[in-house]
């Protein structure tokens, strides 16, 4: 079964798997850290009450059977301990088929963990990760030759995560097809890093070419990634530019990193090192990477079916086990920055001499003179919702007025997701919301007052809020 396996394909599979298990890393660490404001047994929306809402055949989940928050940490640092063990070499220092069980492990752990993440996990990288991982699962390790046809799959999904992107955005937005997005995104985009400033202040042509090379990286590049070598190579290292500009200019969670953790399994070892020495294939194992082909193929009709449609969708799951999937982002920029801001007051009325004290989130704008900081891969689910509260209340339904609750009682988890708790020793009287417009400074007004944004009150978001909802929690 010599004709499955291809040794030169042997760095590309390497770094593929060390730096997958580094985000899947990330990926139970920040659920560690996050999980019991958000969704724990007092969190805005409790696992318990989802699982009691939703069959287990909708949202297959280790924790339909059970749950506590103490479980759910011991969950998601076991799973972070293996993640760091794969990362370290472990599935290469043990057989094969224990390697394709620790990698099956990480895939149905995370995948526990995201069918009861409700709208905390809701973004397209949590089935982007779980696809990847769960092809991962038959790379097998140093003990065999890369399997090829798991190496091509690894580039079928790379091509629908960028050409999917490409051709929501050429659907989507007028903006994208005129080359004039990202006159806004920089400044618009969810969660701006320490140099979308200076991003958004380039020469609108320089934007221009941002975008037309955005649409080559997208629409062209993933096409060339199926051609001969070393042209599939030059094609992915082109997405890797691409996506290092975006890690720059932004925070993506882990999106933009796995995007190039699945380009570089495209480089081939062939022209730079020996490949070294292999075992055959076992049968058995042969015999599974011919059927995750032909179930994969079987299962890409419905996603590719989306790609050719007029009215493609984005980050779309077609199964609950987040198997082969539809992916695409930003169809559309918004022109402009709406942040909502939170206060709270001692004064136990909402005089006009009551005053009010910010409350200050980790990653999302807030005060003006703060520099955007850089957190992905690591993922803010929190603040990542309010942005989106902030383009909708339709979006903040479900969670945001048991976050205020939370902050009228000084709920320790909850305060952990902030950078600045403004009532240290007693909680406020009041808490409120306000909508405000955000725009960057300008060179001159950045040189003169040292903000980086400057903001103007819209309206009220939520109006002043006490003691009548603090009971519940």
């Amino acid at each position: 079964m010599d004709w499955l396996t291809e040794s030169d394909m042997w760095l590309g599979r390497l770094v593929f798997q060390r730096l997958l298990a580094v985000l899947y890393l990330v990926a139970f660490v920040a659920a560690a850290r996050q999980f019991r404001a958000l969704m724990g047994e007092r969190g805005m929306t409790p696992v318990p009450d989802f699982v009691r809402r939703v069959p287990f055949r909708k949202a297959p989940s280790v924790f339909h059977w059970r749950y506590s928050d103490r479980f759910f940490a011991l969950w998601c640092w076991a799973g972070a301990l293996l993640a760091a063990a794969v990362a370290a070499g472990a599935a290469d220092a043990v057989p094969l088929g224990a390697a394709m069980a620790m990698w099956a492990v990480l895939w149905a752990m995370y995948l526990s963990i995201v069918n009861v993440g409700q709208t905390w996990y809701g973004f397209g990288w949590e089935s982007l990760l779980l696809e990847t991982g769960f092809l991962a699962v038959f790379l097998g390790n140093d003990d065999i030759a890369p399997p090829v046809l798991v190496m091509w799959l690894l580039r079928w999904l790379l091509f629908r995560v960028e050409f999917g992107a490409g051709l929501i955005k050429m659907r989507g937005d007028h903006c994208w097809r005129d080359l004039t997005c990202l006159y806004y995104h920089h400044e618009t985009q969810p969660m701006p890093g320490p140099l979308s400033w200076f991003f958004h202040r380039l020469p609108k042509p320089l934007h221009r070419v941002e975008t037309a090379a955005n649409h080559v990286a997208q629409l062209g590049l993933p096409v060339l990634l199926f051609t001969p070598q070393p042209v599939a190579a030059w094609a992915a290292l082109g997405i890797v530019v691409t996506q290092l500009w975006l890690v720059l200019s932004g925070n993506f969670a882990w999106l933009n990193w796995l995007t190039i953790v699945l380009a570089l399994s495209a480089v081939d070892a062939s022209r730079t090192a020996d490949a070294p020495a292999f075992a055959a294939i076992p049968v058995w194992f042969g015999v599974l990477t011919v059927l995750l082909t032909v179930f994969v193929a079987f299962r890409s009709y419905r996603p590719v079916r989306n790609l050719l449609s007029r009215r493609q969708v984005m980050n779309t799951s077609f199964d609950p086990l987040h198997l082969v999937n539809s992916y695409g982002a930003f169809g559309s920029v918004t022109r402009v920055r709406r942040e909502i801001v939170i206060e709270g007051t001692d004064s136990p009325v909402a005089s006009p001499d009551a005053v009010w004290r910010e409350y200050e989130f980790r990653g999302k704008p807030g005060d003006v003179r703060r520099m955007p900081r850089q957190y992905a891969p690591y993922h803010l689910r929190l603040d990542w919702l309010m942005w989106f509260a902030a383009l909708s209340p339709a979006y903040a339904r479900s969670w945001f007025g048991p976050f205020v609750e939370r902050l009228l009682a000084n709920d320790p988890d909850t305060l952990r997701l902030l950078r600045h708790n403004p009532f240290p020793d007693a909680p406020p009287a009041l808490v409120r919301a306000r909508l405000f417009q955000y725009r960057f400074t300008t060179w001159r007004e950045r040189r003169e007052t040292g903000a980086w944004w400057l903001r103007t009150e819209l309206r009220d978001f939520l109006k002043p809020t006490g003691a009548v909802r603090r009971g519940r929690r």
